[in-house]
């Protein structure tokens, strides 16, 4: 609200000088008076003071009679007794209403006091049973720790067994491929002792055939030339001798065929263990990856299981 620019004197004097002066007194002639301010409210405050006026200059109003007077004391004793007994009364069921509302807060206060201790109560004991839930599951996530810790060094130990088991696998294919390559170059010399056998056994025998056909032909020339039969003799025992020596020969060849036979066999059974023992290896292998597999899926459950939020057991 707009403070006022003109105190109530001001205004008072303005329309007393009015007043004087034989005009009337108007909203306006007060503003024009006084220089400003709102007509509404200078007019007011000269109502005002006129009725401030018009009371302190009322008439004395007359006493009353002596008959009245007592009438109108009685009255007032015996209405100042009623009102008394009256607000007696008043007092006596304001102060028992009083009394019974408080009685009803205070038990209302101890029930809510009662109510609060229980729940109190009970949420020191839910508190204790969070803390007990708690210590149970710190436990729980120490033993899955020192769990995880053992299973992370189990599979460091498995991967270190696997690699070794890799590096054996390895080996025992290149020493597979070694053995074979060893068991097919020396099958392909026993092939060419073998070949070579053949050749000398056919020499032999041509030599035999040569030795019998001039045997032959020695017997033949044996009546008609004495004189050669010493000769002969001695081509016939030399002939002999290299078939003897063909013989001695071919058997050797045979018994060096025989052992190159054995050694291929023993060769290809060397190459048979090598290839079963890779197959092992690597079967070996394979189950330790599974194994390490199960390890690793095992690891992620029991990570998933501990960083999720254990389900709260309410109290009953």
């Amino acid at each position: 609200m707009r403070p006022a620019e003109y105190a109530p004197d001001t205004i008072i004097q303005a329309g007393e000088a009015l007043q004087a002066a034989g005009r009337n007194v108007t909203g306006f002639a007060l503003r024009q008076k006084v220089g400003g301010g709102n007509p509404n409210r200078l007019k007011q405050v000269w109502e005002e003071h006129l009725a401030r006026s018009a009371v302190a200059e009322a008439e004395p109003v007359a006493e009353l009679p002596v008959e009245v007077a007592e009438a109108l004391a009685a009255v007032a004793k015996a209405l100042t007794e009623r009102l008394t007994a009256l607000a007696v009364e008043l007092n006596d069921k304001a102060v028992k209403a009083a009394e019974r509302r408080v009685r009803e807060i205070v038990k209302a206060a101890g029930e809510q006091r009662e109510l609060a201790e229980r729940e109190l109560a009970d949420a020191a004991q839910t508190v204790e049973d969070l803390e007990q839930q708690l210590d149970g599951i710190r436990g729980e996530l120490m033993a899955s720790r020192d769990q995880l810790a053992e299973m992370l060094a189990q599979r460091q130990s498995q991967a270190v067994e696997l690699a070794q088991m890799r590096e054996r696998v390895d080996a025992a294919e290149k020493a597979a491929k070694e053995t074979a390559r060893a068991a097919t170059q020396r099958e392909a010399d026993l092939l060419g002792q073998q070949q070579q056998a053949r050749q000398a056994e056919q020499a032999a025998r041509e030599r035999e055939a040569t030795a019998n056909g001039q045997l032959l032909a020695a017997m033949q020339q044996h009546e008609e030339d004495t004189q050669l039969s010493a000769e002969l003799r001695r081509d016939l025992e030399k002939a002999r001798k290299d078939a003897e020596d063909g013989r001695v020969h071919l058997q050797a060849a045979q018994a060096r065929l025989d052992g190159a036979a054995r050694e291929i066999e023993e060769a290809r059974k060397q190459a048979r263990e090598a290839r079963d023992e890779a197959k092992q290896a690597a079967a070996s292998a394979a189950e330790r990856r599974g194994e390490l597999k199960a390890l690793q899926q095992e690891i992620a459950r029991l990570k998933d299981g501990k960083t999720s939020p254990q389900p709260h057991k309410g109290r009953h």
